[in-house]
């Protein structure tokens, strides 16, 4: 299997807007050269007191994951900030990470672990799986250790018997997936207390991911 070797990399996209708005992301992106996207279907929440930051309510989000190259990637977030207005409150908001290996897009990059100072972020993207009624219980134990929010994704496949795959695991419908952006200075202590009140490490029970943010629009505090 050939591979393409970019320092660049790949990346992958996340918008999240209110719900109705997803499918004019993604045609937007695809104009922009983003072969394609999918539509993930959320919700968001946040503490009452500090909405800013996520610009996230209690309503229903659509959740837009995009994948493209690097150079890419960049010219096609400046573009839907401009377009999406993220700058303004409540407007939704963007945020990539970076994918290392890529299997089965038109080629398959490789990704060669240099990162340039410049690109490294303060946030990093928390995403829990946990079984169906659950994510609020995430959400909790995530404020405890100081987060603002984050959105629930309902892990559900396009038929009844059907998964959802994201990051090449498989996500039943049964399901339940909470992000939470935060500051990498607060991820450890989210992370363990999330593993702490919901017993992530005995079996069954869940699992967490964690992944650094290149690249932020849309951010209050």
């Amino acid at each position: 299997m050939k591979f393409i070797n970019d320092i660049l990399g790949y990346e992958l996209i996340y918008v999240i807007v209110d719900y109705g708005r997803g499918s004019k992301v993604l045609q937007t992106a695809k104009k922009l050269g983003v072969s394609g996207g999918t539509v993930f279907h959320g919700k968001g929440t946040v503490n009452s007191q500090l909405l800013k930051f996520l610009s996230l309510y209690e309503e229903r989000k659509e959740i837009i994951l995009l994948g493209a190259e690097e150079n890419l990637a960049r010219k096609v977030m400046e573009k839907l900030h401009k377009k999406f207005c993220f700058e303004k409150p409540h407007h939704g908001i963007m945020f990539s990470t970076r994918a290392f290996d890529v299997y089965g897009s038109s080629c398959n990059v490789r990704h060669n672990g240099v990162e340039s100072e410049e690109k490294k972020s303060m946030y990093q993207i928390i995403m829990t799986v946990v079984n169906r009624g659950l994510a609020e219980d995430v959400l909790d134990a995530a404020q405890e250790k100081g987060s603002k929010g984050g959105t629930i994704i309902n892990a559900r496949g396009s038929g009844i018997h059907e998964t959802m795959k994201l990051f090449n695991m498989d996500i039943e419908p049964e399901k339940e997936m909470v992000m939470i952006l935060t500051k990498k200075e607060e991820m450890k202590e989210i992370v363990e207390n999330i593993r702490k009140k919901l017993s992530i490490d005995e079996p069954g029970n869940g699992i967490i991911f964690v992944q650094d943010v290149v690249e932020t629009y849309g951010i209050f505090e």
